[in-house]
């Protein structure tokens, strides 16, 4: 054999996702990249000398998981400032930890709870009321996000925030006040979520140093579920070239353990032309590295486009000037070869996007340009079609997994049966990507998403599609895999394990294809690979990778409690 191997992975059953469906028992990596896939045999006849061989004790091996929407950048930036109640069983518990964490926590910094939890999580199924929070915590600012719907803010984080009788509500907004007029610490979306960015925006950030911390801590634990690539939105208060330092500098010296591929999210509103003609001046799309790429533009492209998912409130109408605000930006972008993605909630506003879409069409194609939209929850048959004749492809996230029963209030149980209709947009051939849209709405965790896809439920329980809607775990595990790697114009490079792609691949702790429905929520990476090396181990296989790195800083609540929480990591509590 002419193939030097560095690493072979035997005893496994590993499911390629390439064309055939097939499993193998064995795989071969050289130089980063898969080199061979067969039986054991096959494979121990790559073996040299310096060959690492990795048993993997007849556990099942899939392609390293990507997520198609992921705003994993200003996650990175904040991790280590952020208390997870992600996979939280009840809000006692919840509430302990806020309490431990406000005990830990330095002035002047806030105690912030961001997203990735929904109150139908919790055995009670109820939010912390705000006596609770300005009980737990009377001096250290608290802001404990939900959803996209509101933010709860205690007495110290209003004064914070400088929040007063006088403070005029923002567009599409509202900070509730008693009948004296004093901010009660409740802010809400009416229905946009621009006042909950803008309110945690006030909040001390970490140091330069903290933050390269915080987005190493924060690969580590996506590597922990399998998680070896995203293809990132952007996100508000996030902007481009001086937000990405942190991410762009450890791409420098080889220390990104997921691969990304972002997108420029435009930050200024009425000015959303102007960023992207600069951007398109200065930058290109395409790849960095192998391990970092810019991706195009987005999800936000004009601010009037705006559709917010805000459920417990109603659909937003969107402003008379979108359209020629979208189309001035599209039309740009479309010419210079730019892809582009939009976040699209409602049919009613995805019927006219692809009205400017097709406008632009007719003078400047937009076939090949790998433009997609994000969420399409309520996107009709018709536009699916449209889609597709357009070129484009539609990224799903388990929102609908936090937030189905809400949709339910509002629109009926009917409506949500096929909300996003994932079933009829893979029947009409167009790309699908699966993902989360973590971490201010939904989790990080893939295996929620997967879950969802598979099951149809929510966190709550909550049976929302039929079964003739959902989808098998095959089908689902591709749409995290190949089907995610359409979106950063890279399934030639990842998505499943084949000879020549990139050696990315997750040893999962069960086998997702047989466990029960109701475990494949509670799966995690057991060993994690990315370019050939070892990101992530557990159990017997936490010695073969690089020890986990102290948090900085060291009150920061990731120290005390980690991330995401499965209910069987035993948390010690100081009594209150």
């Amino acid at each position: 054999m002419s193939t030097e191997a560095d690493l072979i992975l035997i005893n496994g059953r590993v499911a390629a996702l390439d064309v055939r469906d097939a499993f193998h028992s064995a795989i071969v990596i050289s130089n980063g990249r898969f080199a061979a896939i067969g039986t054991d045999r096959e494979a121990l006849d790559y073996k040299k000398q310096g060959t690492k061989v990795i048993d993997v004790g007849g556990r099942t091996v899939i392609p390293g998981l990507i997520d198609s929407h992921n705003h994993f950048t200003r996650e990175g930036l904040n991790y280590n400032l952020e208390l997870r109640w992600d996979g939280v069983r009840s809000l006692s518990e919840g509430l302990s930890m806020l309490r431990e964490q406000v005990k830990r926590t330095p002035s002047p910094q806030w105690v912030r709870v961001v997203g990735g939890w929904s109150e139908y999580q919790f055995s009670e199924r109820i939010t912390p009321t705000l006596e609770e929070v300005n009980a737990i915590s009377p001096t250290t600012p608290v802001f404990v996000m939900h959803l996209y719907h509101c933010a709860f803010l205690n007495r110290a984080a209003i004064q914070a925030v400088g929040y007063d009788k006088e403070t005029p509500n923002p567009t599409a907004g509202e900070i509730q006040k008693d009948k004296d007029g004093n901010p009660t610490g409740w802010i809400v979306s009416r229905p946009n979520a621009g006042i909950l960015y803008s309110t945690h925006a006030k909040g001390p950030k970490l140091s330069y140093e903290d933050q390269a911390n915080s987005t190493l801590q924060f690969m580590r634990e996506m590597n922990r579920f399998g998680v070896t690539g995203v293809v990132d939105a952007g996100g508000g208060f996030q902007s481009y070239p001086d937000d990405y330092r942190a991410i762009t500098d450890l791409a420098r010296q080889n220390r990104l353990t997921v691969r990304v591929a972002f997108n420029l999210f435009t930050q200024r509103p009425k000015h959303e032309l102007e960023d992207f003609t600069n951007w398109i001046k200065t930058t290109k799309p395409g790849p960095i590295d192998e391990y970092l790429r810019v991706n195009g533009a987005g999800e936000m492209l004009v601010y009037s486009a705006a559709d917010f998912e805000d459920f417990p409130e109603p659909r937003p109408d969107l402003p008379k000037e979108m359209e020629s605000d979208l189309k001035s930006v599209v039309s740009l972008l479309a010419k210079n070869r730019w892809p582009f993605r939009l976040h699209a909630t409602y049919g009613e506003s995805i019927k006219r996007f692809l009205n400017v879409f097709e406008e632009i069409n007719d003078e400047t194609p937009l076939k090949d340009l790998r433009w997609f939209l994000d969420h399409a929850e309520t996107i009709s048959e018709e536009d699916i079609r449209r889609v597709g004749n357009l070129g484009g492809g539609i990224a799903v996230q388990d929102r609908m997994a936090y937030q189905g029963e809400e949709f339910i209030k509002r629109y009926g149980k009917d409506a949500a049966e096929e909300s996003p209709p994932i079933r009829k947009i893979l029947d009409a051939g167009i790309p699908v990507g699966a993902g989360t849209d973590a971490t201010r709405v939904a989790s990080y965790n893939p295996w929620i998403s997967l879950y969802w896809l598979v099951t149809g439920r929510t966190l709550g329980g909550t049976n929302l599609y039929s079964k003739d809607t959902r989808l098998d775990r095959n089908e689902a595990l591709k749409l995290y895999t190949t089907g995610s790697a359409w979106f950063s114009n890279e399934e030639t490079l990842k998505g499943s394990i084949e000879v020549g792609k990139f050696a990315d691949l997750a040893v999962l702790s069960s086998d997702y294809f047989s466990v029960p429905d109701d475990q494949i929520r509670n799966i995690e990476s057991v060993l994690t690979i990315v370019g050939g090396k070892v990101s992530y181990g557990a159990g017997e296989f936490e010695r073969l990778a690089p020890p986990p790195l102290p948090v900085s800083p060291s009150w920061s609540p990731v120290a005390k409690f980690g991330g995401f929480n499965q209910g069987t990591r035993m948390l010690t509590l100081e009594a209150a």
